[in-house]
């Protein structure tokens, strides 16, 4: 199997080009190929295809095989994949996610992509889609007792569920031991991604994440959208906000008139190989 491993923000997964790999068995290929150890070394694997509806489509799958249906981080990699590997000439694309179609906007430096404009669409806020069980039609700053201790929570869709809560120091956040207890947690049937956010200024925030499926991760792209998102609906910061992750930085802007959110980022080739199947 011919792979791309690749980057944003340090969110690394490996990419295969569906349109001449064919993968039947992908939930147990995203297993192989993330182990460090004894794989490449990945966040997952995401299948570039062809889709009958966009320009392409993103199969994206975590760690532990499960599939996920949208990845920010992932699909600005997509599109620096087709552009730079020839498979388009467009600076503007659409992608096929299982939560929609997303169009990207490629900004090309020397022949290269180097950052990725995404329309990541509209936050889902009701609880029942996002999903989430609780009692009123939002979940906004709301109180819940997570591993003995009381969080308040914000829970934002952005294509995969995410919840969203505000502390005072992410640096000695014990996240390997409360992350879990959070993707875990009965209210969350289809179990959750955790940011914790630090607000340092209207302007910018720190966000440590624990992705369902994969664990801490140096970055998560709908995991950014969703944070700002809660801290403009929390009032904490402004509608355009530098989220400051373990891997790097994402822009975010919720523009509240659109009822959208932008995200740019870069988007990096690390290599490219063969792997034994």
């Amino acid at each position: 199997m011919k792979f791309t491993k690749m980057e944003g923000c340090g969110n690394d997964y490996v990419y295969v080009n569906g349109f001449e790999e064919k993968i039947d068995n992908p939930n147990e290929v995203a297993i192989a190929v993330s182990d460090r150890h004894f794989g490449i070394g990945s966040d997952g694997l995401i299948i570039i295809n062809p889709s009958e509806v966009a320009d392409f489509k993103m199969c994206m799958y975590n760690a532990d095989g499960s599939e996920g249906k949208m990845c920010g981080n992932g699909i600005r990699c997509v599109a620096k994949y087709v552009y730079d590997f020839n498979l388009t000439d467009k600076d503007v694309i659409t992608v096929e996610t299982l939560s929609g179609i997303k169009t990207l906007k490629l900004n090309v430096e020397n022949g290269k992509v180097k950052t990725v404009r995404v329309n990541m669409g509209a936050p889902i806020l009701e609880c029942d889609k996002v999903p989430v069980k609780y009692d009123d039609e939002k979940m906004i700053n709301k109180p819940v007792k997570v591993d003995g201790k009381t969080f308040n929570i914000t829970c934002v869709s952005m294509g995969n569920p995410h919840a969203v809560t505000f502390i005072n120091d992410t640096d000695n956040l014990e996240i390997e031991k409360i992350g879990p207890k959070f993707e875990n947690n009965e209210i969350f049937p289809d179990k959750v991604n955790t940011e914790f956010i630090q607000i340092i200024d209207k302007k910018t925030v720190k966000m440590r994440v624990w992705e369902r499926g994969s664990g801490e991760t140096f970055a998560c792209g709908t995991g950014a959208c969703a944070c700002v998102v809660a801290s403009v609906l929390n009032r904490l910061t402004e509608n355009k906000v530098t989220v400051k992750l373990l891997g790097g930085e994402l822009e975010i802007e919720y523009n509240q008139d659109e009822n959208t959110v932008y995200m740019t980022g870069p988007a990096r080739v690390v290599f490219t190989g063969e792997y034994d199947i």
